[in-house]
């Protein structure tokens, strides 16, 4: 069986963590580091949960669910949400701008739906003195379908949390406006990159949402490729 000396050595060689400046401390469990291999891979589990891939265009609505009038708000997106929490947060119907006396056969109802993750980066094989010396880069990407359902479709919210698992350090948020007058059904992007955020992070805390419609079909705003990578790069502002 390998020392512990040997998994440290082993991990170094591997992806040259002292050449690029990563503290590599005795007191570390180098075999958990190294059969975890945190550097570089996506830390979020099932990444594409709707099984698309945002190098092919989203499929076209032309095929949507029939949704009866008295079961609009029970559809749920359909999808292997594993890995994910999620809830359906279900919104006023908008009834503004309804003359008086108005005949109305449907509404569009429509809902958030939420899909978060927590991760405890110790837990990934992480250890203390890189979070809190290192503070290596922490690369977030996101890809959302551009569904032309409402000028709100999609929220990201990307928390780096301390020890409790609770107390904020740093925080991403983003809540895009689409133009509805230009439509071309791609995917659209959202990244950022985490730096020089401090000593003390513990926990990436990640929730995406996006917007569902329902009147007498059904339809929803898709995500893929989402991913929370640890780069062994460390940032010029800690």
């Amino acid at each position: 069986m390998s020392s512990m000396a040997e998994w440290k050595q082993k991990c170094d060689s591997e992806w040259e963590l002292a050449a690029k400046g990563v503290p590599l401390p005795d007191d570390v469990d180098w075999k958990t580091v190294y059969e975890k291999k945190p550097l570089e891979r996506n830390l979020l589990k099932n990444p594409s949960p709707y099984g698309l891939n945002h190098d092919t265009p989203p499929p076209e609505p032309n095929v949507m669910k029939f949704v009866e009038r008295n079961q609009t708000s029970q559809y749920n997106a359909e999808g292997d949400f594993s890995g994910w929490n999620t809830s359906t947060e279900h919104l006023p119907v908008d009834t503004s701008g309804i003359p008086p006396g108005a005949v109305i056969c449907y509404l569009p109802c429509y809902s958030w739906f939420s899909m978060e993750q927590q991760v405890d980066l110790k837990a990934e094989g992480l250890w203390d003195e890189l979070l809190d010396t290192f503070q290596p880069v922490i690369a977030i990407e996101d890809w959302y379908e551009e569904s032309q359902l409402h000028t709100s479709i999609y929220e990201l919210h990307v928390k780096l949390l301390a020890a409790d698992g609770q107390t904020v350090i740093k925080e991403y948020t983003c809540s895009p406006t689409e133009d509805l007058e230009v439509y071309s059904h791609n995917w659209k992007q959202v990244s950022h990159v985490f730096s020089g955020y401090g000593p003390g992070v513990r926990y990436l805390h990640f929730l995406h949402k996006v917007k569902n419609k329902s009147m007498v079909h059904f339809s929803n705003t898709k995500v893929t490729g989402t991913s929370a990578v640890i780069k062994a790069t460390k940032s010029s502002q800690v």
